[in-house]
């Protein structure tokens, strides 16, 4: 139970340390489910009126309590905001009023601790896999969904490093040469086609998102999107990355994600392609798929220096 309580003077850096949990607590608290408001009470009983005369002043238009619901409103309609403009996807999959309630959840149980906005979702796979009764009977595509989706997000605003050209590589040996790949490079393996399905998605919700501002009054709003038919069920290996500010999407054999998976661990070529090719079918010509596949990583700008 949270017992927080403020204290009545701020004489010291614990007293404002007190303070600042205090203020974080209430701000953090789940909006009351029917309205929208912040909620009666407090965590152990008490009066919400009272605990907010107890660090906010009144004015002559507002209650304590109406001026701290203010800050609880506002923060809980833009962290809700991120997520619905972060996982279009996943909301066109659950649906608007159950993806609501879905990330309402998920933020009371995995509330902020970043200081960016950007890494809001990033629990919330492990979410899903924890509590699936949120995303039924369409769970399992969720993941899916959601992994894409927080891809795209890394995709997007992870360091980039100096990438190494084709000729950087002459002369090594694939015996004791590590390449590193981007840090904003994700590959992924999934069990249906989210790129397919989020292609749809995207051209359904293109231009739906309502205007942002810095002080939000609402929850947010979307247009009424249509239904897009859920993503067929494809065994899939993707690469998410970026080029300038742009991201792209790139289907990979499964030999060729093995290699970059390998690389991606800090194995060098020699064992990277081993393990690439352990169980590849004897019949095609590797030696050609993994030299073209060299020269169109390296064109993508992928290898670079391995981290130390």
């Amino acid at each position: 139970m949270n017992t927080l309580r403020c204290p009545p003077s701020i004489d010291s850096v614990e007293d404002l340390r007190q303070l600042q949990q205090v203020m974080g607590a209430t701000l953090f608290r789940p909006l009351a489910n029917d309205d929208e408001t912040m909620q009666a009470t407090w965590t152990d009983g008490r009066a919400m009126a009272d605990i907010a005369s107890d660090f906010i002043k009144p004015n002559d238009r507002l209650t304590s309590f109406q001026r701290l619901e203010i800050y609880n409103r506002t923060y809980w309609y833009r962290v809700l905001d991120c997520l619905y403009d972060d996982f279009p996807g996943l909301r066109s999959l659950l649906g608007e009023e159950k993806f609501h309630a879905f990330t309402r959840a998920y933020l009371a149980k995995h509330p902020s601790i970043s200081w960016t906005l950007r890494d809001l979702g990033s629990r919330l796979v492990q979410f899903i896999e924890e509590e699936p009764q949120w995303t039924a009977p369409r769970t399992k595509p969720a993941i899916d969904i959601a992994r894409f989706e927080w891809a795209q997000v890394l995709a997007f605003d992870e360091a980039r490093h100096e990438p190494l050209k084709g000729d950087d590589l002459l002369g090594s040996n694939p015996d004791t040469l590590a390449l590193g790949l981007q840090p904003y490079l994700v590959l992924l393996e999934l069990n249906y086609a989210v790129d397919d399905y989020f292609m749809a998605v995207r051209e359904q919700d293109a231009g739906m998102r309502s205007g942002a501002s810095n002080t939000l009054d609402h929850a947010p709003r979307r247009a009424a999107v249509k239904r897009v038919p859920l993503p067929k069920k494809q065994k899939l290996w993707l690469a998410v990355h970026r080029s300038d500010s742009d991201l792209y999407f790139k289907r990979l054999k499964r030999e060729a994600f093995l290699l970059l998976t390998s690389l991606q661990s800090g194995h060098t070529i020699s064992a990277s392609l081993e393990a690439a090719l352990r169980d590849a079918d004897p019949g095609e010509d590797w030696a050609a798929q993994v030299r073209g596949w060299f020269e169109n990583f390296a064109t993508l700008g992928w290898f670079c220096a391995p981290s130390v």
